[in-house]
């Protein structure tokens, strides 16, 4: 498998709700694919769903900004080279990532890019990856202990690792 382009930026979100109507980005993590990354925790004070409350909120750890703020640094970031956003299951990021954004101009490529359907694709159960993200990354001779489960930076770094991988591992087909 070729990509169409290296103009990528992996990106994972962590947010209070599957909800879109209620719900709100509490972590995002960019990551480059030459690595460089941003992370940020945003201010919020609504509510949070139950699964949130026990499997996110406590891997957040760092001083939360305001979302104006946020969307600040993501264009800074992003750039003006109009990247693909690259996530997991890009439609819950994708729209909670344009939710945060409001009015303001996408600095992405405004077809983002999922990660499941790739897999899907090739014949590889999208699924497998939350049910054993152990396995799977050993599928892929990745070291899944490196990395905190439910962080939206280390997802996101993860994700690249992956994508890499499963690129060079499906050159040809």
């Amino acid at each position: 498998m070729k990509a169409f382009s290296n103009n990528i930026i992996f990106l994972d979100t962590e947010f209070s709700s599957l909800n879109p109507y209620k719900g709100e980005i509490l972590s995002i993590g960019l990551v480059r694919l030459n690595g460089e990354e941003l992370y940020m925790e945003l201010e919020y004070d609504g509510e949070i769903d139950e699964w949130v409350k026990k499997n996110i909120i406590p891997s957040l750890t760092e001083f939360k900004i305001s979302r104006k703020i946020a969307v600040q640094k993501i264009k800074k970031f992003v750039g003006d080279s109009n990247p693909y956003m690259l996530a997991y299951v890009g439609q819950f990021d994708a729209i909670y990532f344009y939710k945060l954004l409001g009015k303001e101009k996408d600095p992405f490529n405004w077809i983002p890019i999922d990660f499941a359907s790739m897999l899907f694709a090739t014949g590889i159960n999208p699924e497998e990856f939350d049910e054993n993200k152990n396995k799977f990354c050993e599928r892929f001779g990745i070291n899944f202990s490196k990395y905190r489960e439910h962080h939206a930076l280390d997802d996101a770094r993860l994700l690249k690792e992956i994508y890499l991988k499963f690129v060079e591992n499906n050159k040809g087909k």
